[in-house]
């Protein structure tokens, strides 16, 4: 079955594996263990764990085994390691940053991309996104969210603008609201979040 290249770095094999790398790359301090990046990729366990064999094969990552777990992250900079950590935060990298920036965010319920990012990432042709639309559902404070779109502002290299929207009124919005509406009829990423009653 041929795989279709994806519309966010069409020279990668797969989504997947855009967003496996992502995910190692922008976080080079941690570890993931496979099931979690397949959590991050909203792929199967089988399909991700298929990427990160080719991509430590290729030296792309590195891993070892704690246990039954195998933990993956990113090599050491390289000339081809450093470059592709630039490539990926221009392109994949507004899923996995957004997703650590606003995983301890108190009154986050839910989290979405829209606009040109999440468009390539549906696979809508069109040219490079440009500034990252993120719409936060719940009762955050303005204030910490300014700060979550500042620093992933400095991590992405460009800007990221957070809107919020009370949680009943993205469920059930004015019919006069444009916005919501227009929103809803475009493609949206989630954000991954911990559960409620994670620590």
């Amino acid at each position: 079955m041929r795989v279709i290249p994806p519309a966010l770095l069409p020279i990668l094999r797969s989504g997947v594996q855009g967003k496996v790398l992502a995910s190692a790359y922008l976080s080079p301090e941690r570890e993931f263990s496979v099931s979690e990046l397949a959590g991050l990729a909203d792929a199967s366990l089988k399909a991700t764990a298929q990427e990160v064999d080719r991509l430590v094969t290729a030296g792309l990552l590195d891993d070892r085994r704690s246990g039954n777990q195998r933990l993956v992250r990113r090599p050491a900079p390289s000339r081809i390691v450093t470059p592709l950590a630039d490539l990926l935060a221009a392109t994949y990298g507004p899923l996995p940053v957004l997703a650590e920036e606003l995983r301890d965010t108190v009154g986050v319920e839910q989290a979405f991309i829209y606009g040109s990012w999440a468009a390539r990432d549906a696979g809508v042709p069109g040219g490079p996104p440009g500034d990252v639309d993120v719409l936060v559902i719940g009762s955050v404070s303005l204030d910490d969210l300014d700060d979550v779109a500042e620093r992933a502002t400095r991590r992405l290299h460009r800007a990221v603008n957070i809107r919020r929207l009370p949680a009943d009124y993205w469920a059930t919005p004015p019919s006069a609201d444009t916005f919501v509406a227009a929103v809803k009829e475009q493609p949206l990423v989630s954000i991954p979040l911990p559960e409620r009653g994670d620590s």
